[in-house]
């Protein structure tokens, strides 16, 4: 098993604001030069977080700066490097929201689901009023039997896991092939349109047939890329 990295390799926590004061070296000399996240606390309750790249000098400026009078108790979390450290910090002020901070943290890439969540509420919604009221079956009912099986050979095998649109990919012989999904299912490649993930896999590779499902990945949020086959589990 390959060993993973931790983000915080050392932690020192709910020490008292008079410990910083009166031992201040001692602190100093376990987060010298050191980058991570800190957090202080006034009577029990979280009232600001921060990051800094020189936790020594930053926790000294906040003995005497605005917030000076407003903590008593603080923690810090030493990472290892500090390519994380802003959005770590963005998450938590998303998340807990500590009445010192003035700023509300912002990710570098990251796609906001509301949305495509908007619109899958919308579908499921509608689906449901036309069960129950009749509107499925009634246009069911007026069509001949043969444009029904003609619908059904037709209509996108994406269709119904998808919410909208989806940009795929896949590498084979050493060449990444990309191709997008429309809001419909349809899956647009090399300028043709295609029904099933598996034909345009197929033809991707030149090949008569492929598993479209294992051969694709999908966006599933910005820079993380999955097996498409994860859309049906």
């Amino acid at each position: 098993m390959s060993k993973r990295t931790p983000l915080v390799c050392q932690h020192l926590e709910n020490i008292s604001r008079a410990a910083l004061e009166q031992y201040e070296d001692i602190v100093r000399q376990f987060v010298r030069q050191r980058q991570g996240v800190y957090a202080l606390y006034r009577r029990g309750k979280l009232y600001y977080v921060g990051l800094a790249s020189n936790l020594r000098s930053r926790l000294g400026h906040h003995l005497k700066d605005r917030h000076a009078d407003s903590w008593d108790r603080f923690s810090v979390y030493l990472t290892i490097g500090d390519s994380h450290l802003r959005e770590l910090e963005s998450l938590i002020l998303r998340i807990v929201k500590p009445s010192g901070n003035k700023q509300k943290g912002q990710f570098l890439k990251s796609e906001d689901l509301r949305q495509q969540f908007g619109r899958g509420v919308r579908a499921q919604m509608r689906n449901q009023f036309s069960e129950l009221f009749g509107g499925r079956l009634a246009l069911q009912q007026g069509k001949p039997e043969s444009a029904k099986v003609e619908a059904k050979a037709h209509k996108a095998v994406l269709a119904g896991y998808i919410t909208g649109p989806l940009k795929l990919r896949a590498r084979y012989k050493g060449k990444m092939q990309y191709a997008r999904v429309r809001r419909d299912g349809s899956i647009l490649f090399d300028g043709k349109n295609f029904t099933s993930p598996s034909t345009v896999a197929a033809v991707a590779r030149q090949t008569p047939t492929c598993n479209g499902w294992t051969f694709w990945q999908y966006e599933r949020a910005p820079g993380d890329w999955v097996l498409l086959d994860q859309l049906r589990k």
